[in-house]
């Protein structure tokens, strides 16, 4: 959503290696950061969320167990702090109007005929998509194109190590322990850099290892 919208303040948050949830919760709440309760976090993770998938002030209020108009109340500040976002949002559902279908930074498209739709019903979940696939898609994209990079890379020795499979964005790894150390920076690295963001939001990949996936976390 940074690098799609360029919004200027969320770039900053990840540039500065600051929680976005926090930030965002900071500012929708005019609070210090320092300030921020788990509550107030969680409804900002919610709201920085929900707006990739288009939610409404009828659908955070369901969700947060709050007033409809407190959650309006949210949007509007999210919005007010994060202008770029409700630009990317309008520009992207306009273009795809136009021209018919949205595309993710690598290029893949998926077309929306039913923006044309009389059904509003039919319309606004088109709209909805179209906002959302160019986030999620490009996420899709890039860990697919770190999953190819990895088995190129796994296939240049004899590696014990293998890669076993995608959730979400996680790859999970049956390590050879005696490789770890030459092939994690290698793996992390291929993650890191499979599809650079552009306006120079930067691109974090945490590792970590254990017995079974759930030690690892």
């Amino acid at each position: 959503m940074a690098a799609l919208s360029q919004d200027s303040t969320m770039i900053g948050a990840f540039q500065n290696n600051a929680d976005i949830h926090t930030i965002t919760s900071a500012k929708v709440f005019s609070v210090d950061p320092a300030d921020v309760t788990s509550d107030m976090r969680r409804t900002a993770k919610m709201v920085n969320f929900g707006i990739i998938y288009g939610i409404s002030a009828f659908g955070l209020s369901q969700r947060l167990a709050i007033p409809r108009t407190d959650a309006a109340n949210i949007i509007e500040a999210y919005f007010r702090e994060y202008p770029a976002i409700r630009e990317f949002m309008d520009r992207t559902v306009n273009e795809a109007r136009e021209s018919g279908y949205v595309e993710t930074i690598s290029g893949r498209r998926r077309y929306f005929p039913d923006l044309q739709s009389s059904n509003q019903n039919l319309r606004g979940n088109a709209e909805r998509a179209a906002i959302n696939t160019p986030i999620q898609g490009t996420a899709a994209d890039m860990i697919k194109l770190a999953m190819i990079r990895i088995d190129h890379l796994l296939r240049e020795k004899p590696y014990q190590t293998k890669m076993l499979l995608q959730v979400h964005d996680e790859l999970v790894f049956d390590l050879a322990l005696d490789e770890q150390e030459e092939l994690l920076p290698k793996i992390l690295d291929a993650m890191k850099t499979a599809l650079p963001l552009p306006h120079g939001v930067p691109i974090d990949v945490s590792s970590g290892t254990g017995v079974n996936w759930l030690a690892a976390h």
